[in-house]
């Protein structure tokens, strides 16, 4: 399975302010690109932090929570689905026939992917922010990650950097 980590961040490399920052800081362009890409995999997986700033199953998408506890969490078949497993997210979502799904964080999911060498591509729209302190796009652990671009994009203010991992 495809696994593509789409995140927005400022030019100081924070993806939000704090864990309960919505992303209404984001361009209108950058979130065009996200609902299209996230349509055209039908699938989006994140923590619940993310989730819960965003308050809600994001539309003709399944959204999958991965979190540690699941307790008192209600699934809406096809729609919203909590996941304490990351091999159960994966192959639930193999055995559904889902060839890619875009990963939108926060740092600790985005960190759990990348140290298990899940991500194949990585695409960041730099936004024109700086909010020197916040969080970043992976969190504290050490990596060692060498990508090759594969296409960059200007979007009014804003723009999207795809890039391939090395594996």
């Amino acid at each position: 399975m495809k696994i593509i980590l789409m995140m927005a961040q400022t030019l100081d490399g924070k993806i939000a302010k704090n864990e309960n920052h919505k992303a209404d800081w984001t361009s209108s362009e950058d979130k065009k690109e996200f609902i299209k890409l996230t349509k055209k995999a039908g699938v989006i997986i994140m923590g619940n932090s993310t989730y819960k700033t965003i308050g809600f199953p994001l539309k003709n998408r399944l959204n999958c929570i991965l979190t540690r506890n699941i307790k008192d969490k209600k699934d809406i078949k096809g729609k919203l689905e909590y996941f304490e497993d990351l091999d159960e997210l994966l192959k639930s979502l193999e055995s559904r026939g889902y060839k890619e799904a875009i990963l939108c964080g926060g740092a600790q999911i985005n960190s759990l992917f990348i140290k298990n060498n899940l991500i194949s591509e990585i695409y960041i729209t730099i936004e024109p922010k700086i909010f020197g302190s916040g969080i970043n796009l992976f969190s504290d652990t050490d990596l060692d990650v060498d990508l090759e671009l594969i296409e960059s994009k200007k979007m009014n203010n804003s723009c999207i950097l795809k890039y391939k991992v090395k594996k």
